[in-house]
C-alpha cells in the first residue's frame, strides 16, 4: 500500500499542516475542502496511522502525523529539488525576469545589478516592482519571480530563501524635533509622546520582526520611503530608515540619529534576502541576478561607527602625536 503514497497525497498533507485546516488547504491549492478531505484520508488509509484529529472545530496534526510531517517534506522537497536540477540540465534562458524589491534594499546595490544584467542578458526583460513591504504575495502567486525582502516579512515555507546582505536601520529625527535633544536612551514612555512615521504594514511583519517593532499610538504611515524621508526632515515625527538613505543627512547635519530604549546605538542590523518559489526555482538569469546582489558594495560591508563630537576631533587632529613630539625633542638637541 505504501507504494501508492503520491507526491499529490504528500503536498495536500503539507498544505493542511500548514494552513491548519482542510479549506484553507483546499484554497492553497485550488481545490474543493471534500477533495482534500478524502486526500487525506486515503493517504491515512495507505499509511496506517491517523495524520489528523478531526474531533475539534479545526484539524489538530497526531504526533504520528508531527512525525511524518518532517518526512513528507523532505520528500516534496527533494522531488522539486530533482525538477529544478533537471531544468538546469535541460538549460533553457528565462525569457523575462520579474523581481518584487522592498525599499529598504540598498539602491546602489539593486541598480548595480541592474546595469549589469542588461549587459550579460541582453536578450531577458527585466521587469521590476518597488514596494513598501509587501513582496512576498507578488513571488508566492507566481507574479513575480524573485522577491527580495527584508528579516520583518512573513515568508511562508513554500518559499525558499536566501541571504543577500545586512542594513544597518537607525532611528532619526529633525534637529528641530525636541527628541533630537535626548542624550542616551530614549525611553518607550517618551516616544510614545510623538508621532513615528512609518512605511511598513503591521499586517505584513513576521514574529522575528517583533523584537524591532514596537507599537506606538500615534503612528502616520507612507508607502513611500522617499515621503517617508521627506516627513522626517520636516520634524514631523521620528522614524527609522536604512543608513544608506540617511547617511549624508546624518552627516550635514538635516537629520539627527536617536537611540530608543531597547534598542542599540548605530540603528539594529537586519538581514535583507531573496526568496523564490522552491517548486518554481530562478533559471540562469534569475541565479545570476541573485548572485549579483550579493555583491555589495564595500561600504555596505563595513558596520558605521559612531564619529566623536566635531570639537574632540578636531582637538584630536591638533593634538601632536607622542611619536612626533619625541622626533621634534630628538631634534631640538
Amino acid at each position: 500500500m505504501l507504494d501508492g503514497v503520491s507526491l499529490d497525497q504528500l503536498r495536500t498533507f503539507i498544505a493542511a499542516a500548514d494552513e491548519g485546516s482542510f479549506s484553507a488547504a483546499g484554497r492553497r491549492l485550488r481545490r474543493a475542502q471534500s477533495v482534500v478531505s478524502q486526500t487525506l484520508a486515503n493517504l491515512e488509509g495507505q499509511l496506517g496511522v491517523k495524520l489528523f484529529d478531526r474531533r475539534g472545530h479545526l484539524p489538530v496534526l497526531t504526533d504520528q502525523g508531527r512525525a511524518l510531517l518532517a518526512d513528507a517534506r523532505s520528500v516534496a522537497g527533494n522531488v522539486d529539488l530533482l525538477k529544478a536540477r533537471a531544468r538546469s540540465l535541460a538549460g533553457g534562458l528565462e525569457p523575462e525576469l520579474s523581481v518584487a524589491v522592498d525599499v529598504m534594499f540598498p539602491e546602489a546595490t539593486f541598480t548595480g545589478a541592474v546595469a549589469a544584467f542588461q549587459n550579460a542578458f541582453p536578450a531577458t526583460l527585466l521587469r521590476f516592482d518597488i514596494e513598501s513591504s509587501a513582496v512576498i504575495e507578488p513571488v508566492l502567486e507566481g507574479r513575480c519571480a524573485i522577491g527580495v525582502v527584508g528579516a520583518w516579512a512573513l515568508a511562508p515555507p513554500q518559499l525558499t530563501h536566501e541571504l543577500l546582505l545586512t542594513i544597518r536601520v537607525p532611528t532619526v529625527v529633525s534637529p528641530q524635533h525636541p527628541l533630537a535633544t535626548r542624550r542616551g536612551r530614549i525611553p518607550m514612555t517618551v516616544l510614545a509622546e510623538h508621532i513615528q512615521i512609518s512605511h511598513l504594514d503591521p499586517s505584513d511583519l513576521s514574529l522575528a520582526y517583533g523584537a524591532v517593532h514596537v507599537k506606538y499610538p500615534r503612528v502616520w504611515r507612507l508607502s513611500h520611503l522617499g515621503a517617508k524621508l521627506a516627513f522626517l526632515r520636516a520634524g514631523f515625527g521620528f522614524g527609522g530608515m536604512p543608513l544608506h538613505a540617511v547617511k549624508a543627512d546624518l552627516a550635514s547635519g538635516a537629520l539627527v540619529e536617536i537611540t530608543p530604549e531597547g534598542a542599540p546605538f548605530g540603528g539594529h542590523v537586519i538581514e535583507m534576502g531573496a526568496v523564490y518559489r522552491t517548486d518554481s526555482p530562478p533559471g540562469p538569469a534569475g541565479r545570476w541576478f541573485i548572485d549579483r546582489l550579493k555583491q555589495e558594495p564595500a561600504s555596505l560591508k563595513q558596520a558605521p561607527s559612531r564619529a566623536r563630537p566635531a570639537c574632540v576631533a578636531g582637538e584630536a587632529s591638533r593634538r601632536p602625536s607622542s611619536r612626533s613630539s619625541a622626533s621634534k625633542r630628538k631634534r631640538s638637541r
